[in-house]
């Protein structure tokens, strides 16, 4: 069954609380390095606008605004008030200059060719995996994009071996799934992440749908045996 927007919604609404804590406990603390690595990729061409898509609680963008020489702008933008919220207290204890923004990832509240680079952090999964606005999402991001920007997107992947993709898809069952739901008391969420994240396209299925969408120079850095990757991609 296709998860629209709506339900999604719906469900990160009820996280905030919980969300960088099952964030860090699933992942063992890697999610914060695979950030920075994404930050500095984002930063690689001396960005001076750089939006931070379905931002969450704002880590990509407080990393990409606290190693940021050349940058005028960081705007993180979420749909969620809650995860909007949070990123705001954690910008001023961090003392970080970041600008907050809700809006939808299908319809984004800036003009044409306008940011120099899109980050997304492990929220690009939910813009395409089993999404009718999959299409629109990425179109979005073209849009908005100038000539040449940067897309640049940490999420997870599928390992090669399929040994190793079998014991990650083992670990996303029983650890994530379970982890989540007992630290979260949000059951469904974190099933949907694990599944989201098992079924969720290979590098090239992914680099594909970037290459339709409009974009050029598509390439990843795998992490993790392959389960996680940076991906980037030029308009």
């Amino acid at each position: 069954m296709a998860m629209t927007s709506a339900p999604l919604f719906e469900m990160f609404a009820r996280v905030p609380a919980h969300y960088d804590v099952v964030n860090r406990a699933i992942t063992l603390g890697l999610d914060q390095r695979w950030r920075r690595l994404a930050a500095e990729q984002c930063l690689a061409h001396s960005p001076r606008l750089v939006v931070d898509l379905c931002c969450g609680t704002g880590d990509l963008a407080l990393a990409i605004a606290g190693c940021a020489t050349s940058v005028q702008r960081v705007i993180g933008v979420d749909y969620g008030r809650g995860m909007l919220t949070r990123a705001k207290t954690k910008s001023r204890t961090q003392r970080c200059v970041v600008h907050w923004l809700q809006a939808e990832a299908a319809r984004l509240p800036f003009a044409d060719g306008s940011i120099d680079c899109v980050g997304i952090a492990f929220g690009l999964r939910n813009l395409l995996f089993k999404n009718p606005l999959a299409a629109a999402h990425l179109a979005e991001v073209v849009r908005v994009l100038r000539p040449g920007g940067r897309l640049v997107a940490v999420e997870s992947s599928q390992p090669g071996s399929t040994a190793i993709r079998s014991l990650y898809h083992l670990y996303l069952r029983l650890f994530v799934h379970g982890v989540g739901s007992a630290l979260s008391g949000e059951g469904g969420a974190y099933r949907y992440l694990a599944e989201s994240a098992a079924r969720f396209a290979t590098n090239d299925e992914l680099h594909a749908q970037f290459t339709a969408a409009g974009f050029r120079d598509c390439a990843s850095t795998p992490f993790l045996f392959g389960a996680v990757a940076v991906h980037a991609a030029i308009r």
